[in-house]
C-alpha cells in the first residue's frame, strides 16, 4: 500500500496525464485532417493505412474511457491538494499500480479467437497510457503523413490552378495547339488533384512528400502561361496592325497621286524622268482575319510584316520618283539661271554681238524652253555657252 504523500503525488500526476492526453486526443479527433479523410474517398495505400489507423483510433478511445473512469475515481480519493483517507489507500493504491483498467472490445471472429479468450483485457495505467501513446503515434504518423502531403502537393496544384485560371480568360481564339495544351494541362491538373485527394500516401516517400509530378506541372504552366502571354500579346498588337494598314495604304496612295501630278509635270518638261511608282495594292484584309479566326498568330505577324514591308518600299519608290521629278525640273530652272547669267557676262565684256556666241545662246536657251527638254543635251550647250565666253575673252585680251 502507497504512503498518503506518495499517493496524493501519483493521484495528482494521474489527473494532470489524463488531462493532457484528453487534450491531445480530441485535437487529432477533430483535427481538420481527419475529419476530411473520414469523409475522402479514399484508395490505395492511404485507404489501407487510414482503414487501421480509424480502427486504432476507435480503439484509443476504448481504452481512454476505461482509463478516464479509473482516473476520475482516482481524483476523487485522493487529488485536488488533499491527502487521501486512510481508508481509501488500499482501492487508490490499487487504482494507480494494479490492473484497474478493465476493457471489453470487439470480439475477434471465431476463426482467430483464442479458445480461452474471454474478451477482456484488464491494464494498469501506466500500461494503458503506454498503449494509447502508441496509437496515438501511430494515427498522428498518417494524419501528419497526409498533411504533408496535401499542403506541398496541393500547394503547387493550386499555384498551377491559379495560372491556368489566368489564361483560361485569354484562351479565344489563340490556335487549336494552344488550346489543346490548355487542355491537357487541365486534364493533368485534375487527374493529379484527384489523386492527391484519394491517395495521398503513394507521394509519401521516406519521410518525403514527392512533388515531382506536381513540379513538372507548375512548370509545364508556367511556361503555357508565358507563351499564351506573348500569343495574346501578338494578338493585339496583330489587330492593331490590321487595323492600320487601310490607313497606311490610304496615305501611301496620297502620296503616289502627288508623286504622280509631280511626274506628269516633269514629264511634260523633261524628256528623261524616272519610271512612275508602282500602284499600291489593296491589302489582304480577308486572307489577314482568316488566319487571326484560325488563331495563326506567328504566321499572321508574317504576313502583315510583309504587307507592312511592301508598303514601306511602296513610300520609298514615290519619295523617290518625287525626289527626281523635282530635281529634274529644278535641274532646267538651274541651267535657265545660268545660261542668263553667261549672258549678262557676255553683255558686261562687250560680246553681247558676237555671232558664234549669240548662236551658243539661241541653240541653249531653245534646247531649255522647248518643251520636253533634253537636259543633257541642254547642260552641255550651257557649258559649251560658258567656255565660248571664256575663250572670247582671252581672244580680246590678245587682240
Amino acid at each position: 500500500m502507497m504512503p498518503e504523500q506518495a499517493a496524493e503525488q501519483a493521484a495528482t500526476a494521474a489527473l494532470a496525464e489524463r488531462d493532457a492526453i484528453q487534450a491531445n486526443l480530441l485535437e487529432l479527433d477533430q483535427g481538420f485532417t481527419r475529419r476530411l479523410l473520414d469523409g475522402a474517398p479514399l484508395t490505395g495505400l492511404t485507404r489501407q493505412r487510414w482503414d487501421a489507423a480509424s480502427a486504432k483510433l476507435a480503439s484509443l478511445w476504448e481504452t481512454y474511457m476505461a482509463y478516464s473512469a479509473v482516473v476520475d475515481r482516482v481524483a476523487e480519493l485522493g487529488a485536488g491538494g488533499r491527502r487521501p483517507a486512510k481508508k481509501d489507500l488500499p482501492e487508490l493504491t490499487g487504482l494507480l499500480t494494479g490492473t484497474s483498467v478493465r476493457l471489453t472490445p470487439v470480439k475477434a471472429p471465431l476463426a482467430r479467437r483464442d479458445l480461452a479468450d474471454t474478451g477482456r483485457r484488464e491494464l494498469t495505467i501506466a500500461a494503458s497510457v503506454a498503449e494509447m501513446r502508441t496509437a496515438f503515434s501511430e494515427v498522428a504518423e498518417v494524419t501528419s503523413a497526409v498533411e504533408a502531403v496535401w499542403g506541398a502537393v496541393g500547394g503547387k496544384l493550386d499555384a498551377a490552378a491559379e495560372e491556368l485560371g489566368k489564361c483560361r480568360t485569354l484562351m479565344g481564339g489563340l490556335g487549336v495547339e494552344v488550346q489543346a495544351e490548355f487542355r491537357d494541362a487541365e486534364s493533368s491538373l485534375d487527374s493529379q488533384r484527384a489523386g492527391a485527394n484519394a491517395d495521398p500516401l503513394a507521394l509519401w516517400h521516406a519521410g518525403q512528400v514527392d512533388t515531382s509530378a506536381a513540379d513538372r506541372l507548375r512548370d509545364q504552366v508556367k511556361g503555357l502561361g508565358t507563351r499564351i502571354a506573348e500569343l495574346d500579346r501578338l494578338r493585339a498588337a496583330a489587330q492593331g496592325r490590321i487595323d492600320a494598314l487601310s490607313a497606311r495604304v490610304a496615305a501611301a496612295r496620297a502620296a503616289r497621286q502627288e508623286a504622280v501630278a509631280t511626274w506628269r509635270r516633269a514629264a511634260e518638261r523633261i524628256t528623261e524622268v524616272p519610271s512612275l511608282p508602282p500602284d499600291i495594292a489593296d491589302p489582304p484584309l480577308a486572307a489577314l482575319s482568316a488566319l487571326a479566326t484560325a488563331g495563326q498568330w506567328t504566321r499572321l505577324q508574317a504576313e502583315i510584316d510583309r504587307c507592312e514591308a511592301g508598303l514601306t518600299a511602296a513610300a520609298a519608290q514615290t519619295t523617290e520618283t518625287t525626289r527626281s521629278a523635282e530635281a529634274a525640273l529644278g535641274r532646267r530652272d538651274e541651267l535657265r539661271g545660268l545660261l542668263g547669267a553667261y549672258k549678262a557676262k557676255a553683255a558686261r565684256l562687250g560680246a553681247a554681238e558676237d555671232r558664234d556666241l549669240a548662236q551658243r545662246y539661241d541653240q541653249a536657251r531653245n534646247l531649255l524652253w522647248t518643251a520636253p527638254c533634253d537636259l543633257a543635251v541642254a547642260a552641255a550647250a550651257v557649258t559649251g555657252y560658258q567656255q565660248a565666253i571664256s575663250r572670247w575673252k582671252g581672244g580680246g585680251g590678245g587682240g
